[in-house]
């Protein structure tokens, strides 16, 4: 299995060079990729020229950290002079003017680019299956999602085609198709990794964070791009952990097990694999399992589609085809815009007195040519489910809908907080399932747009909450699919999670 732990090992032993490493992975993303559809564009010349650099500095001793590190970039996250188009046609020629924080932290610790990775179209999608680039396909079974929105990360790391990934996660979108991908992924405490250059969904749930093999990988990533930005007024001060030198801090878990996790809807094998593994570490001694109650738990779906879908509605207001994006053909809109006039104003002629009078008001009413740009631009550019979303955020933000949907929201996610509040002064960490439901099949939910959300059942509560959250591959179903189980753990207490998942791991070796 690639893994950068073990990449870089083998670059500090001599084993092998990075420019060979790099020939090897864009090899295997020529050969895998038309498969699996994890990369949307690859940039063979500057990781080959990356390479020739960082090996330099590998020789003389004076690598960084993250020397090795072949790394995926997630189609939301800014590289300057890159196509970011979040998998979206209103970007899709957009070049961004600048790296994101995350690019820059991680490109001076010496890991390099080597691709942008597909995604649900401006994150919004459980499966990957909203996307201009088209479907990603799980690396296990083409069949079968990968999971969205980081769907691209995940398979691409599944399927060997870099060593770690960017991901971003809104509601379990790093969390989910490492579950389905049988891969390690992470989402931070909010505000412990900077958000600059995240191309905006949902502005208080978003989060950036690694796609590996390992947790050793995982712990190595986010020791280097979590910390402060002034880039980002949202990110904390709080001190970064040593998260790798803790992940085999021999203390004994107290693991919180809340019932509602483990109820109604989940698979049947999927509720097998996790209390087995969970009981073999009661037995080792390494977890005290602990039965909690989240009791507000059974709102977080409810509660995250009418939060989440208000702040996309709000935040994608800036894609108006004016400034930048798709525009939408002006002389088409002017023409239509005149051919509509035009009809009103014959009708204006034959109408009676009332009639005429109706009409007079409809002509006022008509769009301006600039109205109509705008909608003939976000028509054309935005996707379905992204239109649903709109759709969504702007009904629930809407007079009179306000107090009653997203007001009430607000007031339910604190609730929510205030139940892993409670629950973490009593545990170190909280166990669930990472989705429901191993990976399903390509196209059996794409009509079903609240099947698709329940597949976020487990992961939204963590965003809700701004808590800290690991998906770890658990086992693997009977339909040969992986299972993923996961940690969430306190605000800024990822060292918890990360030893918690590191536990799981050592076990299923």
């Amino acid at each position: 299995m690639s893994d950068f732990s073990s990449d870089q090992e083998h670059l500090i032993n001599g084993k092998k060079t990075l420019p060979e490493l790099v020939e090897a992975y864009l090899d295997r993303i020529e050969k895998e990729n038309p498969r699996i559809n994890a990369f949307v564009s690859v940039d063979g010349k500057s990781a080959r020229k990356a390479a020739e650099q960082i090996q330099k500095k590998l020789n003389n001793g004076t690598a960084g950290r993250l020397a090795g590190a072949v790394v995926g970039v997630k189609d939301v996250i800014c590289q300057k002079g890159k196509i970011t188009s979040c998998a979206s046609n209103i970007l899709r020629n957009f070049e961004s003017v600048y790296d994101a924080t995350v690019i820059d932290k991680l490109r001076s610790e010496d890991a390099l680019f080597i691709g942008r990775l597909n995604m649900d179209e401006f994150a919004m999608g459980s499966s990957n299956e909203n996307s201009i680039y088209g479907v990603v396909r799980n690396p296990h079974n083409p069949d079968k999602v990968p999971g969205g929105s980081s769907g691209g990360s995940a398979a691409a790391i599944a399927g060997q085609l870099c060593n770690l990934a960017l991901g971003s996660d809104t509601g379990g979108s790093i969390r989910q198709p490492a579950s389905y991908c049988g891969v390690v992924g992470l989402k931070p405490t909010y505000s412990r990794v900077s958000r600059h250059g995240l191309v905006a969904y949902a502005s208080s749930f978003d989060c950036i964070g690694p796609v590996s093999n390992s947790v050793r990988s995982a712990a190595e990533m986010l020791g280097v791009i979590a910390g402060h930005d002034p880039n980002d007024n949202t990110s904390s001060t709080q001190e970064v952990s040593d998260y790798t030198t803790e992940l085999e801090n021999g203390r004994k878990m107290k693991v919180g097990v809340p019932e509602e996790y483990f109820g109604e809807g989940l698979d049947d094998e999927v509720r097998k694999i996790i209390e087995e593994q969970l009981a073999q570490l009661e037995k080792d001694q390494s977890f005290e399992l602990v039965s909690i109650k989240i009791p507000h738990l059974k709102y977080s779906i409810a509660t995250y589609y009418i939060l989440a879908t208000a702040e996309a509605s709000s935040n994608l207001a800036r894609f108006d085809g004016v400034r930048y994006g798709h525009r939408g053909d002006i002389n088409e809109v002017r023409k239509e815009l005149a051919l509509e006039k035009e009809a009103i104003e014959e009708n204006i002629k034959i109408a009676d007195a009332a009639g005429k009078n109706k009409l007079v008001e409809q002509l006022s009413l008509t769009d301006s040519t600039l109205i109509r740009l705008y909608k003939k631009s976000r028509t054309e550019g935005f996707g379905k489910e992204v239109k649903r979303r709109i759709i969504l955020g702007t009904y629930v933000l809407s007079a009179g809908y306000y107090d009653a949907y997203y007001a009430k929201a607000q007031k339910v996610r604190r609730l929510i907080k205030e139940d892993f509040d409670n629950a973490f002064s009593n545990v170190d960490v909280i166990v669930s399932p990472t989705a429901p439901t191993p990976a399903f099949d390509i196209g059996s939910n794409l009509d079903d747009p609240v099947q698709m959300y329940l597949n976020d059942i487990y992961t939204t509560s963590a965003n809700l909450a701004g808590i800290c959250g690991i998906s770890v591959p658990a086992g693997t179903h009977s339909n040969g699919m992986p299972v993923g189980i996961q940690f969430m753990g306190d605000k800024f207490r990822e060292s918890d999670i990360l030893r918690a998942g590191y536990m799981i791991e050592q076990l299923n070796q």
